[in-house]
């Protein structure tokens, strides 16, 4: 009986460590940087059509999300990452690292100002969307492989 509680312990433990591991490699990093952007432009949007109240520190958190998330997503895509754990990122971003690091620059800059002065109410949350649409759209266009 104690033997299986050790293999069962050592098997537990094993695939523990393996999911941990898997949330280290860069493709999990960078999914789930992108994964809080998107989940924030969605608290955005629904502001934005008003399917949700506005609502201040909602806006800032949002905001706050893209921000943070993008200054480190540039960071995740070291040689070799190219493939593997169903990525989406196109090979362009290897060949043209500049051009990659300038479009998250450019979506840095664009929520850094939006929080320096946040929007105040439904429209001004509107226009932000309206800033930050396009800049996502042209990094997914660029670099994003489509599904």
């Amino acid at each position: 009986m104690k033997k299986i509680r050790i293999v069962m312990t050592v098997v537990l433990g094993c695939g523990v460590a393996t999911a941990v591991l898997a949330q280290q490699e860069p493709q999990a990093v960078r999914q789930n940087l992108m994964k809080g952007i998107g989940q924030s432009v969605g608290t955005l949007g629904g502001i934005a059509k008003g399917e949700k109240p506005y609502d201040a520190e909602a806006v800032r958190t949002a905001l706050t999300t893209i921000n943070t998330n993008i200054q480190a997503f540039p960071d995740h895509f070291p040689e070799g990452s190219e493939s593997g754990m169903e990525t989406e990122a196109k090979p362009e971003i290897w060949s043209n690292k500049d051009d990659f690091h300038a479009k998250a620059q450019k979506l840095e800059d664009v929520s850094s100002s939006l929080l320096a002065e946040l929007p105040a109410d439904q429209q001004g949350v509107q226009q932000a969307v309206q800033a930050i649409g396009p800049v996502c759209g042209d990094c997914h266009e660029s670099y994003r492989v489509k599904k």
